[in-house]
C-alpha cells in the first residue's frame, strides 16, 4: 500500500482531547463568531451552527451540529432537532445553487464503530454527490481529489447563508 502524508490533520487529531471533555471538542465554538472564517463556519443559528467539513468526501461536505456538546442525538431537545433539520433543508437547497449535485447523503455516525471521527458531539453531515465522484484514487488508492480549495468552498457557500 502507498501512503501518502497529510501532517496537519495531526493538528486537528491531537485537538479533540479526551473523550467527553467540552474543554478540549473542536465543535465546541462559543458564541464569538470572528473568527467563524478560519473554523469555516457557514451559518449560526439559534441552537446550531453549519460548518465546512474539514476533512471533506466532497466539495460542499459540511455538517450541521448543536452548540450544546452532546455525545448523541437523543440527547438533544425538540427545539435543537427542529432547527438542526431546519438548516439541513436550508443547507441541500444552497448546495443545490451553488454546485448542482445530483445526490446527497445526510446522516449521522453515533459511535466510534459506526465511524464517528468526534465521538463526542453528535453532528449530521451533508454530502453532495455527482456520478462518479468515487473513482479509484478513492477506493484503491484511499485519497479523495477535490476540486476546490476549502476557502473557495467557504466563500461560494458563506455569501448564500447570509
Amino acid at each position: 500500500m502507498d501512503f501518502i502524508w497529510s501532517p496537519w490533520r495531526y493538528t486537528y487529531m491531537a485537538s479533540a482531547g479526551k473523550a467527553g471533555d467540552p474543554a478540549s471538542c473542536v465543535f465546541c465554538i462559543g458564541e464569538d463568531s470572528t473568527g467563524d472564517e478560519g473554523r469555516l463556519v457557514l451559518h449560526r443559528g439559534l441552537h446550531n451552527f453549519v460548518i465546512l467539513n474539514l476533512f471533506p468526501y466532497t466539495s460542499g461536505h459540511l455538517m450541521v451540529m448543536p452548540y450544546a456538546h452532546l455525545r448523541s442525538v437523543v440527547h438533544a431537545s425538540a427545539d435543537q432537532t427542529a432547527e438542526m433539520m431546519e438548516l439541513t433543508k436550508r443547507a441541500i437547497a444552497v448546495l443545490t445553487a451553488v454546485y448542482n449535485p445530483e445526490g446527497f447523503n445526510v446522516g449521522m455516525n453515533l459511535g466510534h464503530v459506526a465511524g464517528a471521527g468526534v465521538r463526542d458531539h453528535f453532528h449530521l453531515h451533508v454530502v453532495p454527490r455527482w456520478a462518479g465522484d468515487s473513482n479509484f484514487m478513492t477506493i484503491t488508492g484511499e485519497t479523495r481529489v477535490l476540486p476546490e480549495e476549502l476557502s473557495t468552498t467557504y466563500r461560494k457557500l458563506k455569501s448564500s447563508f447570509l
